[in-house]
């Protein structure tokens, strides 16, 4: 499990990270999001041991990261630009990786070389910044480390490849139990693959949640009925969190509460129709996120 307990990063004057409480459990794919700025990349860092915290503490498994070189060879950060040696290959880089890693698999490190279409005897620095993070993934899944920070995973990849990472982080979790963060300012490269979600700003973490759980709370109704929305969700007890006028006399209803609580509630009214549907993460993150001056907006792309 990562914990974060009082976690403070400052540069200078600049607080990036303040009083940062977090827990993440093992072995989940979890999504962390916000603005450029939010403090995502500095939380990486001081997950990885890059970054030393001025107050607080940050552990991976009860152990502290910062001059850990035992716990640290079973982290793998990628960086938004993807750390190689001058002149270097992704067989020399490899070759390096083994020495550091010691669950580098050779037999992941060969089949990744099938994913992903790289030179490994071609320099890094003469690929482009798309083929530069393929090469960089294909290192980070061979290390098999048990755990992998991705800042920006899918910036620079085609949909082909998107796919195909997605489904090797997938893999990788069940298979072996990695635990796998994705900091990204995109909810929707997030939506069908993380199964907790963190929403910073401004050094604060807004959220903090399993995915099912924040989908259970938050229902996304259409219905049919004939009285004003406000005045039914008032009689019926429910908070009722937006309208949205739709097809017709369809209207989409944002209510906070259990599913089968809100649907047994209205249909005490007669409606005309009536169905819940799985609400989206952009849902979510709109009628979750209480803070005034965010625009959560700017994550949905």
């Amino acid at each position: 499990m990562i914990c974060a307990i009082n976690l403070q990063k400052r540069f200078d004057k600049f607080s990036a990270l303040d009083n940062v409480n977090v827990e993440i459990p093992s072995g989940c794919v979890y999504g962390l999001v916000g603005t450029n700025g939010s403090g995502k990349s500095t939380f990486l860092r001081l997950l990885a041991g890059v970054y030393y915290p001025n107050e607080g503490l940050i552990t991976l498994d009860g152990e502290s990261i910062y001059d850990n070189a035992k716990i640290k060879t079973g982290i793998f950060f990628l960086p938004d630009t993807p750390f190689y040696f001058h002149q270097g290959t992704v067989r020399k880089m490899a070759d390096f990786y083994k020495l550091i890693y010691q669950n580098f698999d050779v037999e992941i490190y060969r089949k990744m070389l099938t994913i992903f279409p790289i030179d490994p005897k071609a320099p890094i620095a003469s690929m482009s910044k798309g083929m530069q993070r393929q090469a960089a993934l294909i290192l980070a899944f061979a290390c098999r480390p048990r755990l992998l920070l991705l800042d920006e995973a899918f910036d620079g990849l085609d949909p082909f490849i998107r796919k195909s990472l997605k489904s090797l982080i997938s893999e990788s979790v069940a298979e072996y139990g990695m635990t796998v963060m994705i900091a990204s300012h995109n909810l929707r490269e997030l939506e069908d693959l993380c199964d907790h979600v963190g929403l910073i700003h401004q050094g604060h973490f807004l959220l903090n949640s399993d995915i099912d759980d924040l989908k259970g709370n938050i229902q996304s109704v259409q219905i049919v009925l004939d009285k004003p929305a406000e005045d039914v969700a008032a009689a019926a007890g429910l908070e009722l969190l937006h309208v949205n006028q739709m097809q017709g006399s369809m209207q989409n209803w944002i209510i906070r509460g259990d599913r089968d609580e809100v649907l047994e509630r209205l249909n005490a009214f007669s409606p005309k129709y009536l169905e819940a549907v799985a609400p989206t993460l952009e849902e979510i993150f709109i009628w979750t996120t209480e803070v005034p001056e965010y625009d959560v907006s700017k994550i949905i792309l």
